[in-house]
């Protein structure tokens, strides 16, 4: 059996095999509603074959948003439609999981078919915070720096998500630190210029996520798996580093953060990324390695051979795709045959089998 078609246990989660669907925005909410995209759209990659479904960026207070087309869990409302979601996922022998999130300065931007530009707050678009009144384009509007009593708010915001996100069914819950969204606005110090204990430091620049992480915990059960997705470098100079990546990441590991899914970038309109296939495989080894915490390796991973060298090379324990899901959501089924691994298919589409498998 090859690696990438093997189970792995996190703590509660049994995963029939080491492919994780990304969480990949939609904009095709209304205020925060999921709806039969999102149903389809996800349960069709569940029943293609996939172990793990992680819901895309999902706001945990309405001006988290990144556009007013993104899914939201800030209110209770929300609740009985993820509920139908979660159920379709588990039926289909897969895990649901859902990315919690808050997009601070790079909140109000319109769906990119529209262009994705900041929406004025005239023609709908809202007030942005961030760790400081920075925005990401020369001619955005600002965002508001976050004081004493937005922090908190955001910090009860983000327990209520939780607490939420259980009655939802959700088996995992990954927090979004990565791509430049409020929580690597705090970490990175091209975005953070605070003079207060939530600035300057590495220990206070990683302060509101390590807050975060364990109101988190008193919340979500011990036995639960928690995932935090990080950006291990910002690709400019001056910034969030790989360095402080591995560093961070081992303090995650100490208090209750399971997997560290590892992006890069997103946080400055400046970056040079080179991109190559597999470009950020190596930020997951060298925290695997160095920390010794499970990582999950994303980033132009296409095709089940190059999934399995990285697991064969022990450069990360899970893979997570994001375009390649978009182009085919039975790239698992497909992909077991081209590795010539025995996996279950639904009864429904048995008949279309490959022979061999």
């Amino acid at each position: 059996m090859s690696l990438l078609f093997s189970p792995i246990q996190i703590k509660d989660l049994n995963l029939k095999n080491r492919l994780v669907v990304s969480p990949m925005c939609q904009y095709s909410a209304k205020d925060g509603f999921a709806n039969d995209w999102h149903l389809v759209h996800l349960g069709s990659r569940a029943v293609g074959g996939a172990a793990l479904i992680i819901q895309e960026a999902t706001a945990v207070s309405p001006d988290g948003r990144i556009s007013p087309g993104d899914l939201g869990i800030w209110s209770d409302e929300h609740i009985p439609v993820l509920q139908r979601i979660t159920s379709f996922i588990k039926n289909q022998d897969a895990i649901a999981g859902i990315q919690l999130a808050h997009a601070g300065r790079k909140a109000s931007f319109d769906v990119p078919w529209r262009g994705g530009r900041q929406i004025k707050i005239e023609d709908g678009g809202w007030e942005t915070v961030a760790a400081s009144a920075i925005p990401y384009h020369a001619d955005d509007k600002a965002p508001v720096a976050m004081d004493a009593a937005a922090i908190s708010k955001f910090r009860d915001d983000f327990k209520a998500a939780v607490k939420r996100s259980i009655t939802a069914g959700y088996e995992l819950i990954e927090i979004h630190a990565a791509h430049g969204y409020l929580f690597h606005q705090f970490l990175s110090p091209l975005t953070n210029l605070r003079t207060d204990e939530y600035g300057g430091s590495f220990e206070n620049r990683i302060r509101l996520l390590m807050e975060v992480i364990a109101d988190t915990r008193e919340i979500w059960p011990v036995e639960k798996a928690l995932f935090v997705r990080i950006s291990a470098t910002d690709w400019a100079a001056g910034g969030w580093s790989p360095e402080e990546s591995v560093r961070l990441s081992g303090l995650l590991k100490e208090n209750g953060v399971d997997l560290i899914d590892c992006s890069s970038g997103g946080n400055v309109s400046h970056q040079q990324i080179p991109l190559k296939p597999g470009y950020q495989v190596e930020f997951a080894e060298s925290i695997k390695k160095e920390t010794g915490i499970l990582t999950a390796a994303v980033g132009l991973i296409d095709n089940a051979s190059q999934a399995e060298e990285i697991l064969q090379n022990d450069q990360a324990d899970l893979i997570c795709m994001a375009r390649e899901f978009l182009r085919e959501p039975y790239f698992a089924l497909h992909s077991a045959a081209e590795l010539e691994d025995k996996i279950t298919w639904p009864n429904q589409y048995v008949r279309a089998k490959p022979a061999k498998h």
